[in-house]
């Protein structure tokens, strides 16, 4: 496998970080998770807009253009003959001290790797997903502001890692107010009587880039679909629930904290919308080749 670091394409075994790189001493850096179809790499140019807002928010200079990080992804897609596939794009602060200094940092190093992922297995897909509620709150978005995709994920893994010891893939995660934020990887949507909902970025959320073409595609489809904080009550009450992301695309959740969703199985529009989504990301992206 070959890796995109720094400025050029390494062999894996040559693709290394020193350990005073700051993304490695204190999480300090941002990332994207990207996915490939069909030899087109879908919404390229929104993760790299994505990307390079974390980056100003957290005072990161990249030091590459957008167009120059856009080629370099296909260039490693290339590189690893990915047509269907992910890639993690990240940017870490760069090697500095072990203080916490970010000015100290010489120069933010840039990583790309591009592989295969399955994130659920297909069984999950037909029947649909439980979650369970979990105690680790969401971050405060004046702590870490979730709209920031940060490597410092240690907030989602503390509730990944409560949802595993609950026997569950995934789990929903609450703010500091008590509001559905999302889960520990993926958005989250309810529907109810035909109004398709999903928390707002000021719930703790991350403005997903699957969410928002969802969304879009939902609205062009007729669907009436708002931005609006939710309670568990509504999405114990709802008719469908489903989570998306990059990986995880669409899936239906039919059990949260032991209550059935709707009648228990995959709902008719989250169907609908996955099979929107996947035409979608099947013809639409830049090409790799």
């Amino acid at each position: 496998m070959k890796i995109f670091l720094g400025d050029k394409l390494v062999d894996e075994k040559d693709a290394m970080v020193s350990v005073f790189d700051h993304g490695l001493l204190y999480g300090d850096g941002v990332f994207e998770g990207i996915r490939a179809y069909n030899g087109r790499v879908f919404l390229l140019d929104e993760h790299i807009d994505r990307l390079y807002d974390s980056a100003k928010a957290i005072a990161l200079t990249i030091p590459m253009s957008k167009k120059e990080m856009s080629d370099a992804v296909i260039e490693t897609c290339k590189a690893n003959e990915i047509s269907d596939g992910y890639i993690r794009l990240v940017i870490t602060r760069g090697v500095g001290t072990l203080g916490l200094n970010p000015y100290l940092c010489d120069k933010a190093q840039i990583i790309i790797i591009a592989a295969k992922i399955q994130l659920y297995p297909q069984e999950l897909y037909d029947k649909g997903l439980r979650i369970v509620t979990v105690g680790t709150v969401r971050n405060h978005p004046e702590a870490i502001n979730p709209r920031v995709k940060s490597l410092n994920y240690l907030n989602n893994v503390l509730a990944k890692i409560e949802a595993i010891n609950a026997g569950c893939m995934e789990c929903l995660m609450l703010n500091h107010k008590g509001e559905v934020a999302e889960a520990s990887g993926d958005n989250v949507f309810a529907i109810k009587n035909g109004v398709i909902t999903t928390p707002p970025s000021t719930c703790g959320a991350l403005e997903g880039l699957t969410r928002n073409k969802v969304m879009e595609l939902a609205q062009a489809a007729g669907y009436e679909m708002r931005e609006a904080p939710m309670a568990r009550y509504d999405l114990y009450v709802a008719d469908e629930v489903f989570l998306t992301g990059t990986a995880a695309e669409i899936i239906s959740v039919v059990d949260i904290d032991k209550r059935d969703i709707g009648d228990g199985k995959p709902g008719e529009i989250t169907g609908k919308l996955a099979k929107m989504y996947h035409d979608c990301a099947n013809s639409e992206g830049t090409r790799i080749q």
